[in-house]
């Protein structure tokens, strides 16, 4: 076994209306006296930020909040809400919401450093920067962005940018289930298979897979497979939102230490060209990816089988599993509401070159960590699949 370097938060709170109880008191642990909350609008008018302000304003913290933050978060969002916490020398920064809010958060943490704009520093080496506290509260089960120490962004070209660097690992996360409660039930299908597409990704990596995120990405896997038709069907039970939420925190910590691959290869260029959400992107291509995997990954796709599926799987062979496996995971897409043909969301074969031209000369190294080897035609043809 070849060496392992593993990053995770420092401080984990898992339980249910955790922000409302602990955010003031964690604050203070970290000496705080000033906090920007970096959100979006959606989540201010569900009366999160309220929640949020009240506990911190209680423990003596001062709060200002950024509600700016879109999907895919461009560069003139970020720098807009750096300049707000610079302009209040906010000494505490907490990401409420999505991926996109909490990947903002990651680099306004970084405020206190000398730059003019967030694409000053793309490129960078940031191992020697100052980092300012940072908390991160997910309300939803899926990007696992709590846990991971990768920012997506999206450049003035549309092009999605990465800040990857263990430096902007939140200090504390905080999964607190009933903030999941008001999903809608197509959202919270989306993001439910995005973890599940990180914690099959991390267990099949060809380059990064370790033993420490094979245990994880075993055990949110198992939490979010069991789990899934129940908070589909009911919406308001709040243990299943609570095992989602933690397995997708799981998720999170599994693949930013393994990588994930080229499912996420795919989904990009549909963000990208098609504003389709990441998560429902993933889901798109998950199991096109998957059936080409196959002649490569068929063991490991039948060990998570047997961990999910024991009863089905216990006479199987590892083809027999690992094809249950993704026959599961399509009847999943199928009953979660979303829509699984590229042609429902107005992508036609025309439009199949420019997003195969995307996947081979900008995620190459997403193809890298896959277990089998892509050409141009074979992405063709996966693309071709779910037309």
């Amino acid at each position: 076994m070849s060496g392992i370097e593993f990053y995770t938060n420092g401080h984990i709170v898992s339980n249910t209306d955790s922000m409302r109880q602990k955010l003031g008191a964690l604050a203070k642990q970290y000496s705080a006296t000033s906090a920007i909350i970096v959100t979006d609008a959606g989540i201010s008018q569900l009366g999160y930020v309220d929640i949020a302000q009240q506990s911190l304003q209680e423990a003596g913290v001062e709060v200002v909040v950024f509600d700016g933050v879109v999907a895919d978060p461009p560069v003139e969002v970020v720098n807009d809400a750096i300049t707000l916490a610079r302009s209040n020398h906010c000494d505490l920064v907490i990401g409420l919401g999505g991926g996109s809010s909490i990947d903002t958060a990651k680099i306004v943490a970084l405020y206190p450093n000398d730059f003019e704009s967030v694409t000053n520093i793309l490129d960078l080496d940031l191992s020697g920067f100052k980092k300012l506290p940072l908390f991160a509260i997910p309300t939803t089960a899926g990007t696992g962005a709590e846990a991971t120490f990768v920012s997506v962004i999206t450049a003035k070209d549309g092009s999605k940018k990465a800040i990857y660097t263990p430096k902007i690992l939140p200090d504390v996360a905080i999964l607190d289930a009933t903030l999941t409660l008001k999903l809608p039930r197509h959202i919270t299908a989306a993001t439910a298979l995005d973890a599940m597409v990180h914690c099959i990704e991390a267990y099949t990596s060809r380059t990064k897979k370790n033993p420490i995120s094979d245990a994880l990405a075993v055990k949110g896997l198992q939490m979010l497979w069991h789990n899934f038709e129940r908070v589909l069907d009911q919406g308001d039970d709040i243990e299943a939102r609570g095992e989602m939420l933690l397995g997708s925190s799981l998720a999170g910590i599994a693949f930013v230490n393994a990588s994930v691959a080229a499912v996420h290869g795919l989904s990009y260029p549909l963000s990208i060209n098609f504003h389709i959400p990441h998560g429902h992107a993933n889901a798109l291509v998950m199991c096109s990816v998957f059936t080409f995997n196959l002649p490569e990954a068929a063991p490991m796709y039948a060990e998570l089988a047997r961990a999910v599926m024991p009863n089905q799987t216990s006479t199987m062979t590892d083809l027999e599993a690992a094809s249950l496996f993704i026959h599961q995971l399509k009847k999943f897409l199928e009953m979660s509401g979303l829509k699984y043909r590229l042609s429902e969301l107005d992508i036609t074969e025309k439009d199949i070159p420019a997003l195969v031209d995307i996947v081979i000369n900008t995620y190459a190294r997403l193809i890298a960590t896959n277990p089998k080897d892509m050409t141009v035609e074979e992405v063709t043809t996966m693309y071709k699949d779910i037309l």
